[in-house]
């Protein structure tokens, strides 16, 4: 094995290990809540069960939907649950190769990324949730139960936490792209328009085709974004002119 291949395999078995300290975090929370599996499930069923009608009820076309969808649902609550420590292994990998301002910043990001990403999962859990459901039995015909299957709930629900949790995540994009160079602040605030009608064009994606849930989409997605701006102007200064930059304009201007 050659000097240049020795640093390598030493990465390569760091990120070996920090992925399955990861992993064992998962593991070892899931592991934790399963006796709790089918009430974790009736608490995320609950902004659904509110809404249907008195003696109705969710049903399971699979065999083994009843088991395996309170499982799924658990492992999602296990994951959020280790998130911070699934992002302290990916910083204990990259930090060694970080500048000590690089430090400074991504200590604070990783912070707040976890607590954006739940963030926007309560924000579609307690608010979200009872308007699209609400909507959706209120324009069930008449004659016709509304009883959704277990599984197909589910991935409704994960899909509408995923777009919910990445959309809060827009304050920390903002940041990244301005401190690494890539916009500017003054570039992010004259692309201010079409963001906003990009904002609606996720939300009628993303979400159901009800206008009210459409807009609890775009308007946080906007607003983030603005909040973006702000804390990128306050927490990133301006690069100082380097010496050799200085130099060449100097020997420009004689």
């Amino acid at each position: 094995m050659t000097a240049a291949q020795q640093p390598l395999i030493a990465h390569l078995i760091e990120l070996r290990t920090r992925l399955i300290r990861a992993l064992l975090g998962m593991v070892v929370v899931f592991l934790g809540l399963f006796h709790w599996a089918q009430d974790i499930y009736s608490l995320l069923a609950r902004p659904l069960m509110k809404v249907l009608p008195v003696g109705a009820h969710m049903i399971a076309t699979d065999v083994t939907t009843p088991f395996f969808v309170p499982l799924k649902v658990t492992m999602m609550v296990a994951l959020v649950l280790a998130l911070p420590h699934t992002l302290y292994q990916a910083w204990v990998f990259v930090a060694p190769g970080l500048y000590p301002s690089e430090k400074r910043l991504m200590l604070p990001l990783i912070a707040a990324t976890v607590f954006l990403f739940v963030s926007g999962m309560a924000f579609a859990y307690f608010l979200v949730f009872p308007v699209v459901f609400g909507f959706m039995s209120a324009v069930t015909p008449e004659g016709v139960s509304m009883m959704t299957d277990i599984d197909k709930y589910l991935s409704f629900v994960l899909g509408m936490f995923l777009a919910f949790g990445v959309t809060f995540e827009v304050p920390v994009v903002v940041i990244l792209l301005v401190r690494f160079g890539i916009v500017d602040v003054a570039k992010l605030k004259e692309g201010r328009p079409y963001v906003i009608v990009g904002a609606f064009v996720v939300a009628a994606v993303v979400t159901p085709p009800d206008v009210l849930s459409q807009i609890m989409l775009a308007v946080p997605l906007w607003l983030l974004y603005e909040l973006g701006i702000v804390l990128a102007a306050w927490l990133i200064k301006p690069r100082a002119l380097t010496l050799p930059d200085a130099e060449a304009e100097n020997e420009g201007s004689v």
